[in-house]
């Protein structure tokens, strides 16, 4: 799932040699081909950026961890690491945050880590006036940085890393889920949603899969291949049986140890202006405040 950043190559921009570093998921991106990337412009001397070794280093950094942990260990590891870089023990030692630096002389490190402070700072007042250093960046990228130990990025610099993975991890969510309300519209179905859902998970790096239920896609599965249609309530998948949708949902929605029985709205949706708000099925990848224009889908399972 994570990648190794495996090849190199260049192309010209403005007469310059521009790195494109090649992973498993995709090439990185402008964020990164803009950071000190350096050459001639008849293709001699190639200077790769600063920020594309870092993210090949993070890559094989976090290829090499996903090896070595269990499932429930890479999900105990995302729990310490979140609550260090977003959570309460993030909170309690933001000043210390705020003054760290990179320890090197690097002017460009230097420069990025205090942007990354000066964003966080910003962001967190609900500001838009700095720029994250890492817009831009692949999902896998991004959670390179994020989960990395290895003292290469500042916490503020993970920190916004994060910001960037939650806020392309919202934008994903409103398109599926107006997908998802166009879709029972039409048909009484949800079936694409749910397949748009797992092909998500399944893109996801290991780290954040494992902080997922340990059934979630094939509940997901089995949800794409009943079928059904909420609006007769009958499930038109080949072999299934017609079933109710309360009785589907009920036996099929993964019950987290903390979490109540739920409640018969929460399982089966709610009438709005006379289209029916979708089920508590959408993902939630990212510890943090759940989006306020996905309230009315009452987003919940998987949130860490």
């Amino acid at each position: 799932m994570i990648g190794s950043i495996g090849s190199y190559s260049t192309a010209q921009t403005g007469g310059a040699a521009v790195v494109k570093a090649a992973s498993a998921t995709g090439r990185v991106s402008d964020a990164s081909e803009n950071q000190g990337a350096s050459g001639s412009e008849g293709g001699g001397t190639l200077t790769i950026s600063t920020l594309a070794q870092q993210l090949a280093a993070s890559a094989s950094r976090a290829e090499e961890r996903d090896k070595t942990l269990t499932r429930s260990e890479l999900a105990d590891k995302a729990k310490s690491i979140l609550n260090r870089i977003v959570g309460d023990s993030y909170d309690a030692n933001k000043s210390i945050h705020d003054g760290e630096t990179p320890k090197t002389s690097d002017p460009e490190l230097l420069s990025r880590a205090k942007q990354a402070t000066a964003y966080v700072n910003d962001a967190s007042r609900g500001g838009h006036s700095v720029k994250n250093p890492f817009s831009g960046l692949s999902r896998e990228q991004l959670t390179n940085i994020i989960y990395d130990e290895s003292g290469t990025y500042t916490v503020n610099e993970r920190h916004a890393a994060w910001r960037e993975a939650y806020d392309q991890e919202e934008a994903w969510r409103e398109k599926v889920v107006a997908q998802a309300m166009a879709e029972y519209n039409s048909t009484g179905k949800m079936t694409n949603f749910f397949k748009s859902v797992l092909d998500h998970f399944k893109e996801l790096p290991a780290i954040e899969q494992a902080q997922y239920p340990k059934d979630y896609a094939s509940d997901l599965q089995y949800k794409i291949d009943l079928d059904f249609n909420f609006r007769t309530h009958q499930a038109e998948g080949k072999g299934k049986d017609p079933m109710s949708l309360i009785e589907m949902l009920f036996e099929q929605r993964p019950q987290r140890n903390n979490e109540p029985p739920p409640k018969q709205e929460d399982t089966v949706g709610h009438e709005t202006e006379g289209n029916i708000v979708p089920p508590n099925t959408a993902p939630l990848s990212l510890n943090g405040e759940p989006s306020s224009k996905l309230r009315q889908v009452e987003v919940e399972q998987c949130h860490l």
